[in-house]
């Protein structure tokens, strides 16, 4: 794909006055880092703040008297269980209980759930939850991605900062949870999830709104001064996550990767009295075993795992690594890999294949990274 037939977001000529390096990201002009470099944005995330542009993210209405019972047959948590303003973290699965999309759910009311999905499977997302719209269902289905901008703003200082621009209380918003509110005069839905491990909130406007509010919020943040706010690109973002253990679609979790060998199981609710497409697949799978199940590993000896990579235990191939890098806060060479159950448990030795040589790793709790609250 050329570089005119990217998509981009409402904040793209920002980032190129900024300095970002822009990279095709699932089909999207997004930065990958900015001229602080990955290091300085993590551990500026990690110790201050970091602002994201996530304006690529999905955003999909399900509204109706039939909402909670639509989306709870199509995703592995319990929407039930929700009350007005909170959101949780959930799964689109198929009938062999694999991952079509990790997304969010926000419950603004009984009749009116918003779904926050990821960029790239944004249209397999939407057609997949419209083939389960059947003439029955009570309700209306609409792909509003191109109505919203989102800005993350995240770390330490996140609350402080964006205090300064709402009346709206954000010590009232607990983690999981959302309102809706002005910031710096703009209507917003303002949340309170993350992606990094830090605490933060997430900003969603109209996209003719973002530049303004980005540009308010790095003002806000004395992005000009030492230790003032960084924008962060991708690169940061994901060894952010990465050292917070979260699962990244296409590599922790997809069609062919179930939420229980992604370690999902606490959003996996097999009980749900009308049960959820992939259930029954995924009941199944619980009770003869796993095969394999994600562990975080560290290199004991020289050398970074990079995804894709194979893993090794006596000689013997035994699993791949599904995401690694260096883990900048935590100087210390990190990764996440399936393995055999019996080969994943805290101590296991393995080695890794980089570049043909099998270097020493062993299997860690994770999240490698847990911030202090």
């Amino acid at each position: 794909m050329s570089e005119t037939e990217l998509k981009r977001t409402p904040l793209n000529s920002v980032h190129r006055a900024l300095g970002g390096r822009m990279v095709d990201f699932g089909g999207w002009d997004m930065p990958v880092q900015y001229p602080a470099g990955v290091i300085e944005e993590h551990m500026r995330c990690r110790t201050r703040s970091g602002l994201f542009d996530v304006s690529h993210m999905g955003e999909i209405w399900v509204e109706g008297p039939d909402a909670v019972d639509f989306v709870n047959r199509l995703t592995t948590n319990d929407v039930t269980k929700l009350i007005d303003g909170q959101a949780h973290y959930s799964a689109l699965t198929n009938a062999k209980g694999g991952v079509v999309d990790d997304l969010l759910v926000y419950r603004f009311s009984h009749d009116r759930l918003l779904l926050v999905v990821n960029a790239g499977t944004t249209e397999k997302d939407w057609a997949w939850i419209k083939s389960h719209h059947s003439e029955h269902d009570d309700l209306g289905l609409r792909n509003a991605s191109a109505e919203y901008c989102q800005i993350a703003v995240q770390g330490p200082d996140a609350t402080g900062i964006l205090q300064k621009l709402t009346a709206t209380d954000l010590g009232a918003i607990k983690y999981y949870h959302f309102t809706t509110g002005e910031v710096d005069g703009v209507d917003s839905i303002i949340s309170r999830t993350g992606y990094t491990g830090e605490d933060g909130f997430e900003v969603y406007a109209a996209p003719e709104f973002a530049e303004q509010l980005w540009n308010k919020l790095l003002d806000t943040g004395k992005y000009d001064s030492e230790g003032g706010i960084l924008p962060c690109g991708l690169a940061a973002r994901n060894t952010l996550r990465l050292e917070s253990a979260m699962s990244l679609y296409g590599h922790e979790l997809g069609d062919d990767i179930t939420p229980l060998e992604a370690g999902l199981g606490w959003i996996t609710k097999l009980d749900k009295p009308d049960g959820f497409t992939g259930r029954d697949a995924l009941a199944a799978q619980k009770e003869s075993g796993l095969t394999r199940k994600i562990a975080g590993f560290e290199m004991t000896e020289p050398g970074i795992a990079r995804d894709g990579f194979d893993v090794y235990v006596a000689g013997e191939k035994v699993g791949v690594v599904t995401s690694a890098s260096p883990a900048p806060f935590l100087k210390k060479n990190i990764g996440l890999a399936f393995l055999p159950p019996d080969l994943a448990k805290i101590g296991q030795e393995i080695r890794i294949d980089v570049r043909g040589k099998h270097l020493a790793a062993v299997v860690v709790p994770t999240p490698f990274y847990k911030r202090q609250k």
